[in-house]
């Protein structure tokens, strides 16, 4: 009874509940605010009209690559945009990678069935594929009857009518061209597409102004350049036609066909060597391409590099492996100008290295099969009377070869087909 009693310690207790206030506050308001250290940072997305903006930027720098790359970052951030796949397969083909292109323009399809763009993009990239000009020609035709004011559409459908290698066809590509340039005179495809009908009816003068009209709009598209450069050099304008194929060089460096040109440029002019050097490099950029190698001992055979040359074209028609082991697929024997030409040549340069077993049976050959091809027919002459030389004139020593033209070469220098 006489205890006396504990005092309660209030510092302790105020102490205790800043704590259970402070725990609180620490798992329930703090803790959530924080981010997760095991989750992914979040980041800002981009809108798929900025990556548009960016791809349209790059395609006027001609960075066509770097533009197909934006159009993908698009496609991405919004999937079910018709537009998007249209605008990618359009960069796609003047990139070269037709059927990219085609699967790109069948996705637009996909979601917009009756997008009249879609069907002439479409059309437009089957085109560039070898035995696909017949679907490219409805494909189009059906990109018009949905939309009959589709200037770009028009521009298409010039390059595939002419293309068909049908004359009628050429007639009515005259008028759709003029109707394409009418709906809209100042779009990079319709210039091109009246370039493209005046070159195809031998117009050169006028299809290298329509083209240069073209490059005002984008001077940085490879195949534009290549274009006017090949008509320049079909209106004998051949430095013009040389500094045009070496900017599409410079703009798509991968691609040999530049350096082929070039190198018939010079053959045409005479300058062999040159010749030589940039059939040599069209080689180099694409190992497996029969008619690059050619183009390289048609080259070396007018530079009297006759051996080489043998080697060169032999592989070209016959097939086998280059130097590094890489396959070349041979090319039969046709009536095309520049296949012929391989064939011919490598019958000449047979028979200026003594092989003439060889060359006479490939002399006989073109005589039966291809009678109408003028360059032909005298190459297989010449080569049948160099053989005859060979055998009642055998030479110790083979001599130093001089360029002689005309009838002695087989060809002269401005019969190269082109």
């Amino acid at each position: 009874m006489t205890r006396r009693r504990r005092r309660p310690n209030y510092f302790a207790w105020v102490v205790l509940g800043l704590v259970l206030l402070f725990g609180y506050y620490f798992n329930q308001i703090y803790l959530p605010s924080q981010p997760n250290p095991f989750e992914p940072t979040p980041t800002a997305t981009r809108s798929p009209e900025s990556f548009v903006s960016e791809a349209e930027a790059l395609f006027q720098e001609g960075k066509l690559t770097q533009s197909i790359e934006a159009y993908r970052e698009a496609i991405r951030s919004s999937p079910q945009d018709a537009s998007l796949y249209i605008a990618i397969a359009r960069v796609q083909v003047w990139a070269g990678d037709y059927e990219e292109a085609q699967s790109n323009a069948e996705n637009a399809l996909l979601l917009s069935p009756n997008n009249s763009m879609a069907h002439a993009v479409r059309a437009w990239a089957l085109d560039f594929q070898d035995g696909r000009n017949s679907e490219a020609l409805e494909a189009i035709d059906r990109a018009l009857e949905l939309d009959p004011n589709n200037a770009i559409a028009h521009a298409y459908r010039v390059e595939i009518l002419i293309n068909s290698g049908s004359f009628e066809n050429v007639e009515k590509a005259i008028e759709v061209s003029r109707t394409a340039i009418a709906l809209d005179p100042n779009a990079l495809e319709t210039r091109r597409a009246r370039g493209y009908i005046f070159e195809a009816v031998g117009d050169y003068e006028n299809a290298i102004q329509f083209y240069k009209s073209a490059i005002e709009i984008n001077p940085y598209i490879p195949i534009l350049h290549m274009e006017l450069g090949r008509n320049l050099r079909f209106a004998q304008v051949y430095e013009d036609a040389v500094r045009e194929f070496t900017l599409a060089n410079t703009l798509d460096p991968s691609s040999p066909e530049p350096e082929q040109w070039i190198s018939r440029t010079y053959a045409t002019v005479g300058d062999y060597a040159k010749a030589v050097q940039y059939a040599e490099q069209a080689v180099k950029d694409d190992p497996t391409d029969a008619r690059l190698h050619g183009n390289y001992g048609v080259m070396l055979y007018h530079n009297l590099s006759w051996p080489e040359a043998v080697e060169e074209l032999r592989l070209a028609l016959n097939g086998g492996l280059t130097a590094d082991n890489q396959e070349v697929q041979g090319l039969p024997l046709t009536n095309e100008l520049r296949i012929a030409e391989y064939y011919y040549t490598y019958a000449l340069a047979l028979a200026r290295t003594n092989q003439c077993g060889e060359a006479l049976q490939l002399a006989q050959t073109l005589q039966s099969r291809l009678p109408a091809n003028e360059n032909a027919v005298a190459a297989a002459e010449r080569t049948i009377e160099i053989c005859e030389e060979n055998l009642n004139n055998p030479a110790v020593d083979t001599p130093t070869p001089t360029p002689t033209g005309g009838p002695s070469g087989g060809v002269t220098s401005t019969s190269l087909p082109d």
